[in-house]
């Protein structure tokens, strides 16, 4: 197992609240972040299940919600078989309304014999993913409560 962490940001226009609502919204997570679906509960102690991939090839993450802050945070203890490690989402205000998304992780990943060079040649990949599905999450909840996007 290599040990990895990383991050990714973005703002909204949308305020925290309903950035937070589409965020843990989990039929939605297919909307805004790609190759991803997922399903569960809210709150300390619900499970989660993820599937990424695409058609047949890709993998089940397991979680559960180990912390909870309606409209700001929330964190996850992974417990799959090939994902393993914490991860949480935080949402905050900014002055004017919208909300700045940030979304860390910091997995033990079956990396095999390349471990962390493995993670240098895939960790770019994985960030920009997030990145993106971040960026696709803020103009969600933009389009929901019909905010004008930023930039």
């Amino acid at each position: 197992m290599s040990g990895i962490a990383v991050h990714a940001d973005a703002e909204s226009a949308a305020p925290a609240d309903e950035v937070f609502a589409v965020l843990t919204d989990w039929p939605r997570h297919a909307e805004w972040m790609p190759f991803t679906e997922a399903r569960g509960g809210h709150g300390v102690g619900a499970e989660l299940e993820g599937w990424t991939g695409v058609g047949p090839l890709g993998f089940t993450d397991t979680m559960v919600i180990t912390g909870w802050r309606p409209g700001r945070r929330v964190t996850v203890r992974h417990t799959g078989r090939l994902v393993r490690g914490e991860a949480f989402f935080d949402v905050a205000p900014l002055p004017g309304g919208g909300s700045r998304i940030r979304w860390a992780e910091r997995l033990d990943l079956p990396l095999g014999p390349l471990g962390r060079a493995g993670w240098i040649a895939a960790g770019p990949a994985f960030r920009a993913f997030m990145a993106l599905g971040l960026r696709r999450l803020a103009r969600l909840a933009e389009a929901d409560g019909t905010v004008v996007p930023l930039r």
